[in-house]
């Protein structure tokens, strides 16, 4: 079994930025997909970037391209999520999610993930 969990978390202005941390137990993480989801009041989960067991290859929705950035720390068992140029649409409960199975590709079906962490809570005021 693997356990998540996630931090860094806030009440952040708009144009702010905040840094997610995931961190996991177990001695196999290095060859987990990994990937972090949101849901915001009302809304349905989605799905908002991925990363792949080496960190060589990630995904972003269009909505945070360019502003949000997956890494990984095999080393220390941990999954980031740096968030630059917040907005208030990013305000949700963040959550990070682990695929076990090994494969080179970003695991985007939000269905193949595995193991999920608590959340959470981003929000960004205007």
């Amino acid at each position: 079994q693997v356990q998540l969990v996630e931090s860094g978390g806030g009440l952040v202005q708009a144009g702010g930025s905040l840094r997610l941390s995931c961190a996991a137990s177990g001695r196999t993480f290095s060859s987990y997909r990994m990937g972090w989801f949101r849901q915001a009041p009302g809304k349905e989960r989605e799905f908002v970037s991925g990363i792949n067991w080496s960190g060589g290859s990630t995904y972003y929705i269009d909505s945070v391209k360019g502003r949000f950035t997956i890494s990984r720390d095999n080393a220390k068992n941990t999954v980031y999520l740096q968030m630059n140029s917040l907005k208030p649409e990013d305000t949700a409960v963040y959550y990070c999610a682990a695929d076990r199975r090994f494969a080179a590709k970003v695991q985007v079906d939000p269905s193949g993930y595995d193991y999920w962490g608590q959340g959470t809570q981003v929000t960004v005021s205007s």
